[in-house]
């Protein structure tokens, strides 16, 4: 059964039948019921992101902030910390989360987490046409046939607000986020994830305080998928921790 937070702003499905002691915050285009695996046996909440599942898409373009700020709205209400599970998009805000309202989290869960740049760029005839169409040399129409023909999967699909969101968050920087961090981290990747490559979760533990990495072999980017027993068993271990 759905519940509603933060007036209507933010739906979120109950698993077990005690207070929430667990957070889930799905990747960008997917919704709660990735996490769903990961967490069965635990009292746990699992969100909808808004613009995505059943939660209403934002009405700007938000960033990845925004949306913690409405997470840690809804978290307030649950009456402890939680240990958090993001992944991917979800891990980003979970990120943000953690280092802006320590008191509302006891532990993070970070899987597939796009926390630094990637290397590749737009493909060189798309910035062409970008280039040329900030400066009015060339109608709209040719930039949104460039998008079309080279944009990814994810913007393609997006409505414009949520496109807007997609641009802004993937230009984000978290290295800030990450040294402010103060509870136990989980980092569990999967070894042949390309879209946040095991590299990243490397960089992340190195600025964490106190953090551990779990490399799956054989996973890629979804891993609440393919290793649901793996982030199952990492949320346990934070909530082993937080009840000592």
């Amino acid at each position: 059964m759905l519940e509603s937070f933060c007036e209507g702003r933010l739906f979120a499905e109950r698993i077990g039948t005690g207070p929430a002691e667990v957070v889930a915050l799905h990747g960008w285009a997917r919704t709660r019921e990735d996490l769903i695996g990961a967490l069965t046996g635990f009292n746990a909440v699992a969100f909808d992101l808004p613009g995505f599942g059943s939660s209403p898409e934002p009405s700007t373009a938000w960033g990845s902030e925004a949306y913690a700020a409405l997470v840690a709205e809804a978290l307030a209400t649950l009456g402890r910390p939680q240990v958090v599970l993001g992944h991917s998009f979800g891990g980003r805000v979970a990120v943000r989360l953690a280092a802006r309202w320590p008191e509302l989290v006891s532990g993070l869960v970070l899987t597939g987490v796009p926390l630094f740049e990637r290397t590749s760029s737009p493909a060189l005839p798309y910035r062409a046409v970008r280039w040329a169409s900030r400066r009015g040399l060339v109608p709209a129409s040719w930039l949104e046939k460039a998008r079309q023909r080279y944009g990814s999967r994810d913007y393609l699909r997006a409505t414009e607000t949520m496109r807007s969101i997609l641009v802004r968050v993937v230009s984000e920087r978290y290295d800030e986020d990450l040294a402010r961090i103060s509870c136990p981290v989980e980092l569990v990747w999967g070894e042949d994830d390309t879209d946040a490559p095991p590299g990243f979760a490397e960089q992340a533990c190195a600025m964490l305080d106190k953090a551990h990495l779990q490399v799956l072999e054989h996973v890629g980017h979804m891993t609440p998928l393919a290793a649901p027993g793996a982030l199952h068993d990492a949320v346990g271990r934070l909530l082993n921790v937080s009840s000592l």
